[in-house]
């Protein structure tokens, strides 16, 4: 009888790919996937520490998972219960001593040691495996191939780790220095993907442009060449990649925007501030003048790309002139869609040290603004599609009878009327609306007239 798994993932698609991966390395020992961690043999929860007070909701979700541990064991049964993830990184020993029930603890970079932990683990009952190592070799060299696809849009993490040193962000710290994984190795993962039935795949990096790995051919590759070796695959229709920098967005990169048909013309590209004194005071590295000159070479080989970013509001000494610059680069840039967030100290960081701390009102106050302009951009953009006829990927039904949902090539929802064998397909749909958050539209009969619209 198999054993029931259960995991929840927080942050980013990287986890959602780590989560992926965890599953598939656990399946050979007998644990099959569970839908909720009541009478699990194993809960694992892969944090995120971007998330505000990551260690205290981290706490929290133990408190009621040790509910479910102890009822496990009242029934004659035991659950192994772990925390992976940046939290786990960051904060392990922590973690140990707070909550000593946790069986496992361990890092990103060390899940696919999990058969040797939850042997561990397992022989050890209450001492505690606690595994948060950077090892010198590469995790993805260690781990089977995926043992299932869920839906026809796959994750596939081709680059970890950051160099850049923020001074708001705890990434170089949990997840490591740069890595760039082979590219033939990349290669031969989305092979077995698109044979899986992945249409799409989202080239996952903590800075994915950054990427530098070794080619077949034994040369440097960049991401934009990898691109180019990834539309070559046959059946592989859409690719995508996140989170970009823009120090990283290099000439051979941008031009394959505009090369390559299977890149999708939606691209995330994190600014954080219009402000070169805040983008100084953040160590980004870049000034708002360069990231625009940036967005202009993309849009010259793209004409129609579309671009969403992520902005942070209210960091340590920032004036009113400050986020009237941020605002000032929103207005001249226009976002299909956009992240944003109020400044918060993540402990050990270089800016929860800085003086001149912003008042929490005046950082609300600064955010409904931005997110005020965001929204509406967003909406407009949404709105702009109506008319159009866009080639959507079918990807699950929606809550009303006949409904279906695809994404378009701007990474939209979009609201269908069909049947389900419609899902795992693109399809042209002529768009009657845009929403806030969505757009509408009838599937049309299916001609490369259409599909170019």
């Amino acid at each position: 009888m198999a054993k029931k798994l259960f995991i929840r993932t927080y942050g980013c698609q990287m986890n959602v790919y780590d989560s992926a991966r965890m599953a598939d390395v656990l399946a050979p020992l007998g644990y099959a996937p569970a839908e909720a961690p009541d009478g699990a043999d194993m809960v694992i929860i892969n944090t995120c520490h971007i998330r505000e007070k990551a260690s205290e909701k981290t706490f929290h979700e133990l408190g009621r998972l040790r509910q479910l541990k102890e009822q496990k064991a009242a029934e004659g049964g035991r659950m192994v219960l772990a925390v992976a993830g940046c939290v786990a990184q960051a904060e392990g020993a922590e973690i140990m001593s707070r909550a000593p029930y946790v069986d496992m603890v361990f890092g990103p970079q060390a899940y696919h040691r999990l058969p040797e932990m939850v042997a561990r683990a397992t022989r050890e009952a209450g001492s505690g495996v606690l595994d948060t190592d950077f090892p010198v070799e590469s995790k993805f060299d260690h781990l089977p191939e995926e043992q299932a696809l869920q839906g026809h849009s796959a994750f596939l993490t081709v680059q970890e780790g950051c160099d850049k040193f923020c001074t708001f962000c705890v990434v170089p710290y949990t997840r490591g220095a740069e890595f760039s994984r082979p590219a033939g190795q990349i290669l031969e993962e989305a092979r077995r993907l698109v044979r899986a039935g992945a249409l799409e795949i989202t080239l996952l990096g903590q800075n994915v442009n950054a990427y530098h790995g070794e080619g077949p051919d034994g040369r440097d590759w960049g991401l934009g060449r990898l691109i180019r070796a990834l539309a070559e695959i046959d059946g592989l229709e859409r690719i995508r990649y996140t989170t970009s920098h823009p120090r990283d967005m290099d000439d051979d990169l941008i031009a394959a925007h505009g090369e390559v048909p299977q890149l999708m013309p939606y691209l995330h590209l994190p600014v954080q501030s219009g402000s070169d004194r805040i983008l100084e005071a953040m160590n980004r590295k870049h000034k708002a003048e360069a990231y625009l000159r940036i967005v202009e070479k993309l849009r010259a080989a793209r004409p129609d790309l579309a671009l969403s970013s992520d902005f942070i509001v209210g960091f340590p000494g920032e004036r009113d002139a400050d986020f009237e610059a941020t605002m000032q680069l929103v207005r001249e840039v226009g976002y299909a869609q956009a992240f944003s967030f109020k400044y918060s100290a993540r402990p050990g960081t270089p800016a929860a040290l800085l003086e001149l701390q912003i008042d929490e009102a005046a950082k609300t106050e600064r955010l409904a603004a931005l997110q005020a302009l965001l929204a509406e951009q967003q909406l407009a953009f949404n709105r702009s599609m109506a008319g159009r006829t866009l080639p959507v990927l079918v990807e699950k039904t929606g809550k009303l009878p006949g409904q279906l949902i695809g994404k378009s090539p701007y990474l939209q929802s979009v609201v269908i009327e069909g049947t389900p064998r419609l899902i795992g397909s693109i399809v042209p749909v002529a768009i009657s609306a845009g929403y806030q958050n969505s757009l509408a539209g009838t599937v049309e009969t299916a001609s490369p007239a259409a599909l170019a619209s």
